[in-house]
């Protein structure tokens, strides 16, 4: 979902899409995913990497999307690592 939300912020960017609104229409997505997936876009850079490198294995995703969802609204990249670090441990 990391990589879906690079990808259409590319578009948004440049104004190949008007806006996330914009986006969901295109998809036939709601607005609020659309904002939930772009919202991943917060994170630290360095948890962005490790999560754009993770790999499923026999199909189980290691992180699920929707468990991440509430890292970048923990504040600073160094809450974010905390809440991360919190999670793996969950």
């Amino acid at each position: 979902m990391l990589a879906l939300a690079h990808h259409l912020q590319s578009h948004i960017d440049p104004g190949l899409a008007q806006d996330r609104a914009a986006v969901a229409r295109k998809l036939g997505l709601t607005r609020a995913w659309v904002t939930q997936i772009l919202n991943l876009l917060m994170l630290a850079p360095d948890i962005q990497q490790a999560a754009l490198v993770l790999e499923a294995v026999d199909g189980f995703e290691p992180v699920a999307e929707r468990t991440l969802r509430g890292v970048p609204h923990a504040g600073t990249w160094a809450a974010q690592r905390t809440a991360c670090v919190a999670l793996t441990r969950a």
